[in-house]
């Protein structure tokens, strides 16, 4: 764990942000000389980084593995070995010459097959898109009218029981009572003044 650790601070400070400082460097001097080294150098560093993600899985219970690496970043860097332009000049751009054309013819055909793929999936998508935007619109619509249909029924009952007519049948039963109590007074005092009268009489 501690060699991992390691190796990976190793070749972040001194196989990435270093060489990264010196490109700039070279950038802003405008020297010819440090722009072909550096580029040579970022040829393999990326040749390495690739290799590095498979080595790591497969080789890392591999003895020294990991102090191997750390001495592969500064055998490239190394001004004394220049390890990334002797790499370059004997194994890269040989190889990468012979075989230029090919890996062009390539490229070519992965673009064009990357863009119609990307076409065929950008339509389907589309399709899939409209097709549940109807669908989602075609149920919307549907909740919509059955839930409008359900306000105007109950704004209709609302209707009918706030304004409706008093019913024209008998009284209630309590309120035949109640006037037959106020009423019944009135007619024994006039029963009783009748009868006074008629005694005076």
């Amino acid at each position: 764990m501690v060699s991992w650790i390691i190796s990976r601070l190793v070749v972040l400070i001194f196989g990435t942000l270093y060489p990264a400082y010196y490109s700039y460097k070279a950038v802003k001097s405008k020297d010819i000389k440090e722009y072909v080294k550096w580029m040579m150098y970022w040829i393999i560093f990326a040749l390495f980084t690739t290799a590095e993600t498979f080595t790591d899985i497969f080789l890392c219970w591999f003895p020294f593995y990991y102090e191997l690496k750390i001495a592969f970043v500064a055998w490239l860097l190394s001004p004394y070995t220049k390890g990334s332009s002797l790499l370059y000049r004997k194994f890269v751009h040989p190889t990468l010459s012979s075989k230029e054309k090919e890996i062009d013819d390539c490229l070519v055909q992965a673009k064009d097959r990357s863009y119609d793929a990307l076409v065929h999936f950008g339509k389907r998508g589309l399709n899939v898109a409209a097709t549940a935007a109807v669908m989602a619109a075609s149920k919307g619509q549907g909740a919509l009218s059955e839930r409008l249909r359900s306000f105007s029924m109950q704004d209709l009952s609302t209707i009918r029981g706030d304004g409706a007519p008093a019913p024209s049948g008998p009284p209630p039963p309590g309120s035949g009572r109640a006037s037959s109590k106020h009423g019944q007074p009135k007619m024994s005092r006039s029963a009783s003044e009748s009868a006074g009268s008629s005694g005076t009489a």
